[in-house]
């Protein structure tokens, strides 16, 4: 045999490796759901992926991932996606010793990493070096200083599960995503009632559940919302993100609703241009990614129009996890605050409601990044210590009759107040709203917390951007 024809029948052997199975990869089509590849392709820039161990067997037993290199948008990322048409993608101990060994070179070498998951577990027959494997890669995911996205687009279960969680975002895709922690027949017969993956483990219920920050619904949107990303994340945590000017910097901030938080992520970005993430979790705070003078930010904005933009624990979890991100990657933590404080909660539940706002101040007490916070409404208790006072904000403005008060209002009179309100002559109503209006105008108001030194000043609301850009140049990339 000549050479040529020896080489030709290399490449016969290895195409027919790469092509897969080709019962199970029509199966996969069936099911709605592209190829390990195919993704792949769809993610980076055509013709830039440069695949790592794409022949490694063992008694002709493949790994069940593809793992490599390539860019997005001209910038290198690392990637490997689970291969659901070998084994259902099922970790085991070959499929860690790729992951491991890309992990290890982006360690090396910073760059975003992208897990494509498509898993239905572990693989049984290999006990408990199969779960080992699964601990090698948590402990390697952990430890890297680059970003990690994990896209949902398959199942995610057990293992799977817990890997998508270590990454720093996770985004779901509706049609064929399932992320949990034991699959449907499991949870039926525990809970009793008859469930669907979807029911366990769709996007929509993961998403109310804080553990994914973004759905789509396909898998070419879910690659789409990671191309995005991207945009807002450093190459590591000492990386930092390009300054880009694409806004007017002395733009005003159109007539906005305090109680409005949509308009006022809106009017803050750049080109109104903020990417939520949790938007179905928490609602009390809305968290995003943005431009805001060309600075990547994440913004955390109360959402009055939500239990009065309460500290409730599930709020307050969301933004704390907004913080660390954009403290470990060097990104500026913009607070806009209009919240009546820790939501009052029943007596089975004060424990929880009190570790979650414990977490939320830790958050901000521990960001070494520029804090800048605006109090657009209500800042009352807690609301203000952890999320604009001094000890943890930079800056803080306020705009005109923003209320700041240990307590409401109302409860602040009721407390100062009691004795007068009861021994009255006049009409009670009457006399409540007088004293708490009082208060609210002469005792709680914005220009008298300035006058104490608790804020820096009280802007017009139309100059907020001006005011936080100017805030976050004199900040500049703020040392702890």
């Amino acid at each position: 045999m000549t050479n040529t024809q020896k080489l030709s029948q290399v490449l016969a052997r290895r195409e027919a490796i790469l092509q897969g199975d080709a019962a199970k990869v029509g199966k996969q089509k069936a099911d709605g759901k592209l190829t390990a590849r195919e993704r792949i392709a769809m993610l980076l820039d055509a013709g830039s992926f440069v695949e790592l161990d794409a022949l490694l067997s063992r008694n002709g037993d493949y790994s069940g991932v593809v793992t490599g290199s390539g860019t997005v948008n001209d910038r290198p990322v690392y990637v490997f996606a689970q291969d659901f048409t070998v084994h259902g993608g099922a970790m085991g101990e070959m499929q860690a010793q790729k992951i491991c060994k890309l992990l290890d070179i982006a360690a090396k070498n910073p760059a975003p990493v992208i897990a494509l998951c498509d898993s239905a577990g572990v693989r049984v027959d290999e006990g408990a070096r199969a779960m080992n494997a699964y601990a090698r890669i948590y402990a390697k995911l952990s430890k890297l200083s680059s970003p990690v996205l994990a896209l949902i687009l398959g199942p995610a279960i057990g293992g799977a599960a817990l890997m998508a969680q270590i990454a720093d975002l996770a985004i779901q895709a509706e049609n064929v995503g399932q992320l949990m922690v034991y699959g449907p027949t499991v949870v039926s017969a525990m809970t009793g009632r008859a469930l669907s993956a979807k029911d366990v483990g769709g996007a929509k219920v993961m998403a109310e559940q804080g553990a994914v920050a973004l759905t789509a619904p396909d898998e070419d949107a879910a690659i789409a919302l990671a191309v995005r990303v991207l945009d807002y994340l450093p190459d590591d945590f000492d990386g930092g993100c390009e300054l880009t000017d694409t806004d007017d910097l002395n733009r005003l901030l159109p007539e906005t609703d305090a109680d409005d938080a949509a308009a006022l992520l809106q009017g803050m970005a750049d080109n109104g241009e903020a990417l939520e993430l949790y938007a179905a979790f928490g609602k009390e705070i809305r968290t995003a990614l943005a431009r805001v003078g060309g600075y990547v930010c994440g913004l955390v904005v109360s959402d009055a129009r939500v239990n009065d933009g309460e500290l409730a624990p599930d709020a307050a979890r969301k933004a704390a996890r907004l913080i660390d991100l954009c403290d470990y990657y060097g990104l500026p933590v913009i607070s806009l605050i209009n919240s009546r404080g820790i939501q009052v909660p029943d007596e089975h539940s004060q424990a929880g409601t009190i570790r979650a706002v414990a977490e939320l101040l830790s958050a901000y007490t521990e960001a070494d990044v520029p804090k800048v916070s605006v109090i657009v409404g209500n800042a009352i208790g807690q609301a203000y210590v952890a999320m604009a006072g001094k000890e943890n904000a930079d800056v803080t403005y306020a705009w005109p009759g923003a209320v700041i008060s240990a307590l409401t209002p109302e409860a602040a009179v009721q407390v100062l107040c009691g004795k007068e309100l009861r021994e009255g002559a006049g009409d009670p109503l009457a006399d409540r709203q007088a004293l708490t209006e009082k208060f609210a105008d002469e005792v709680a108001d914005a220009v008298s917390a300035a006058s104490d030194g608790m804020i820096d000043d009280v802007i017009e609301p139309a100059q907020t951007r001006k005011y936080v850009i100017a805030a976050l140049e004199m900040l500049g990339r703020k040392e702890g």
